[in-house]
């Protein structure tokens, strides 16, 4: 029976001809639809050589049916859109910082045709592309000059590399920290060619550490490094120099100071009833020589590391063989420079989706929740909101919630992650956030609710 059953099963060649195949060649193309069928009829044939002899052979319409499940599933993007219901404004594993309609436009056009991403018009030569975010980049800080690479990781082992290889960084023992997907600075450091010099203690470190630390070693220190305590947080008995003691010591000693801020503040998060977070202007203008950041944390634009500082200091970087491989391309400059744009007209807040969700009013918060709940039921709850993304540890902003009390919350979390809506379970509780839940997502959180609890 099992011959039988091998004989009676179609042909790859057969199913090819079929007319139901015809989509499937219009939609996916010869190659991957023949691979698709070949696939299906190699696995229907070891299923019938092992299973019991009487079993039948799938029909073509059934083989036909289990090969555009299998070319979906492998031409399915996997990087993907979805509604961010978390209430966690920068998190990191949903792709940070939104981008602003105009960076997302500026992104089109430049990859839509040709551009001057290395060339100058007026001379009809070749140009530099580390001059398309530069200027815009120093009108808003205020420095000298400025560089821009893939990420702010690149941007440290950047500096470390060009400024103290095979020299001594001199850093806080509370500064070596991990951050996520394992990213240390020690392990940074090192690839650098840096040696690392660790002063003080985890909670408490002196400027005398420094100054002790930098006479031990003599000529063999090269750099002062701070680097942003990113994703937590030391409290209680704790000292730090600040910056402009460090900044008055690297003049001492005649060595460049780099700070590491990481998130890329450009506004005073205070203002939005957050704690202060140290912004690129006061760490540029207390005068450390290069300041690093990231700019899809709270500059609200893509992903990049930025480099900004004193024109001497960040010449050299430029000319570092290192910087060509961990260059920005043209994508990422053209929304950077859309996204600096809303900073220097002055409409960040109206404009840049982060800024809406940090500056984002509770009232207005409650006034789509409850419609939420109206439409779908559950309960409207006093919630936190969180910054994330590396910046403002422990910082939560007042939000409301919609709650929802099912049989069983990590199923329902799970059907929701099917539809491309993440939300957190809490309290026995699937709850939603719509500060982060951009408002015309709305619709389509409700029906995909009211479809999956129907």
């Amino acid at each position: 029976m099992a011959n039988e059953g091998l004989r009676a099963l179609p042909a790859v060649d057969a199913l090819l001809n079929n007319s139901a195949v015809a989509a499937l060649l219009s939609a996916f193309g010869r190659p991957l639809t023949t691979a698709a069928i070949r696939k299906v009829v190699t696995k229907a044939r070891a299923e019938l050589q092992r299973d019991t002899p009487d079993s039948p052979p799938p029909s073509a319409d059934e083989l036909i049916e289990r090969a555009t499940d299998w070319l979906r599933e492998q031409s399915a993007p996997t990087l993907q859109t979805l509604i961010n219901a978390t209430g966690v404004i920068l998190h990191t594993n949903l792709g940070r910082a939104p981008l602003s309609d105009e960076a997302q436009r500026a992104m089109l056009a430049v990859a839509s045709d040709y551009n001057t991403l290395e060339f100058d018009l007026a001379s009809g030569k070749r140009g530099k592309r580390s001059l398309h975010a530069e200027a815009l980049l120093c009108r808003v800080t205020g420095a000298e000059a400025a560089l821009v690479v893939n990420n702010n990781a690149a941007a440290v082992l950047l500096v470390l590399r060009t400024l103290a290889r095979r020299k001594g960084v001199v850093i806080s023992r509370g500064q070596l920290v991990e951050i996520g997907g394992g990213f240390r600075v020690p392990d940074v450091l090192k690839q650098s060619g840096g040696k690392l010099v660790e002063v003080g203690t985890t909670n408490r470190t002196h400027l005398h550490d420094y100054e002790e630390a930098i006479a031990a070693q003599e000529n063999r220190v090269a750099l002062i490094l701070r680097a942003h305590h990113s994703n937590f947080r030391i409290v209680g008995f704790t000292t730090e120099p600040d910056l402009p003691e460090l900044v008055a010591l690297g003049r001492k000693h005649g060595l460049p100071v780099a700070d590491d801020i990481g998130s890329g503040a450009l506004l005073e998060t205070n203002a939005f009833g957050l704690g202060h977070e140290p912004t690129v202007q006061e760490s540029l203008s207390t005068g450390a020589d290069v300041v690093c950041f990231s700019g899809d944390k709270l500059l609200g634009g893509p992903q990049a590391g930025i480099v900004i500082g004193r024109e001497a200091v960040v010449t050299k970087l430029k000319r570092h063989p290192l910087a060509r491989a961990i260059r920005a391309d043209k994508l990422c400059l053209a929304a950077l420079s859309a996204t600096l744009l809303h900073y220097l007209k002055d409409e960040a807040v109206q404009k840049i989706p982060v800024w809406r969700m940090i500056s984002m009013g509770v009232n207005e918060i409650e006034a789509r929740a409850q419609r939420v709940v109206e439409a779908v039921g559950g309960e409207l709850l006093v919630g936190q909101s969180t910054v994330g993304g590396g910046s403002l540890p422990a910082e939560t902003l007042p939000t409301r919630l919609v709650g929802l009390r099912v049989r069983s919350p990590q199923r329902l979390a799970q059907r929701l992650r099917q539809h491309r809506i993440v939300a957190r379970i809490q309290d026995d509780r699937v709850l939603f956030d719509l500060r982060t839940v951009s408002p015309t997502a709305d619709n389509r959180l409700v029906s995909t609710l009211q479809q999956l609890l129907a």
